[in-house]
């Protein structure tokens, strides 16, 4: 999965041996209330992803149970104050997308003089959107999901993926992944085609048992997680389904447990692709297909956990590998690893839909 990570990975380094080996909760509550109050000038490239960079943070605090640090009504305002409207029934037709923008870069004023007004609203600021709304314990039948749902519709392709804007972009698991991720969050599922997006999932099964981000491609650790939640919040995986081995499933589930299993590397980390470095963030992408397909319990969980505790930073939050400085994508997915990895005090997740498993109450999977 591409990130929003700011640290590269020649970036300075620093000797994380003489840092506490547990989880340092508190340091990490400190990074966050950073992040929350002001980003550092670093960001400043991630402008347009704002709003993912408030899903990290504010989801990252209902993980460690401490949603009560931010300003709720501020944030529903906020959030909401990103949503593209359509100016009437007739727009919905038109072929744009009417989700959320990223942010209010993206988000150009209505002209007075009537001249076009581009719509930069993106299926994943949508998801982002909706997740936060619902952890901070915002309705999400207030909302105008009608528009989203319909002009969502016009970004599902032929063959079942989804572009992530009406004007065009590449089309991929992730936003499958997102669309399916809306509909759960709303309830509703006008918004996509659902066995044209099943089919378009196994599909992208490869050889070895991995899913890569399109058809044919390598597999991939972000693209296997948006491929196996996808399926599960669709209905058309059970839960456990290792277990249930004389019940019949739509992917290979042996195999791509062992894709997954071998993954791990011997530092204790997850790896996305073979011969590559282990990162912090497969720890959930990867860790968590397993803790869908009922596998987790073949997770060297103390391999693990020692490798995540190498990437705890100094300054709070995690980095993608030991040494390097600690980002908000890299950190909220340490937290979701800890959390799959039932470290006390902290929520758990809801690996499917990536909130807690608090802000699902009253969802419902579509068994």
């Amino acid at each position: 999965m591409s990130s929003t990570m700011v640290a590269d990975e020649d970036d300075f380094l620093w000797d994380s041996d003489s840092e506490p080996q547990f989880f340092d909760k508190d340091r990490h509550l400190r990074f966050l209330e950073m992040m929350y109050d002001l980003l550092p000038s670093d960001y400043q490239t991630q402008e347009i992803n704002r709003l993912t960079l408030a899903y990290f943070t504010i989801i990252g605090f209902d993980i460690l149970g401490s949603l009560d640090r931010i300003d709720k009504d501020a944030v529903i305002k906020w959030v909401l104050s990103l949503q593209a409207h359509p100016k009437n029934k007739d727009d919905l037709n038109n072929g744009q997308f009417y989700g959320f923008h990223g942010s209010r870069s993206s988000q150009f004023q209505s002209n007075v003089e009537g001249a076009l007004v581009p719509n930069g609203s993106h299926l994943a600021s949508t998801y982002c959107a909706l997740a936060i709304l619902k952890t901070v314990g915002y309705d999400l039948s207030l909302i105008d999901f009608t528009s989203i749902l319909k002009s969502m519709k016009n970004l599902q392709q032929s063959d079942g993926s989804f572009m992530p804007t009406h004007y065009g972009a590449e089309t991929d698991l992730r936003f499958v992944f997102c669309a399916v991720a809306i509909c759960f969050l709303l309830g509703n599922w006008s918004g996509l085609d659902r066995e044209k997006a099943k089919d378009y999932i196994i599909k992208c099964q490869s050889y070895d048992g991995g899913f890569g981000l399109i058809p044919g491609s390598e597999s991939h650790g972000g693209a296997t997680y948006c491929a196996v939640a996808s399926l599960r919040l669709m209905g058309y995986i059970e839960d456990d389904p290792l277990s249930k081995v004389m019940s019949p499933c739509i992917i290979d589930v042996p195999m791509l447990v062992d894709w997954c299993l071998q993954r791990q590397a011997k530092d204790g980390g997850f790896q996305g692709r073979p011969n590559k470095l282990t990162d912090t963030c497969y720890a959930f992408w990867v860790g968590g297909v397993l803790k869908i397909l009922g596998a987790e319990k073949f997770i060297d969980e103390g391999g693990l956990r020692g490798f995540l505790l190498t990437c705890q930073s100094q300054y709070g939050g995690f980095c993608k590998s030991p040494g390097q400085f600690p980002d908000l994508y890299h950190s909220f997915y340490g937290f979701c690893a800890f959390s799959l990895l039932d470290e006390p005090g902290l929520n758990p997740v809801s690996v499917e839909l990536g909130v807690t498993e608090i802000a699902t109450v009253g969802l419902h999977l579509q068994l």
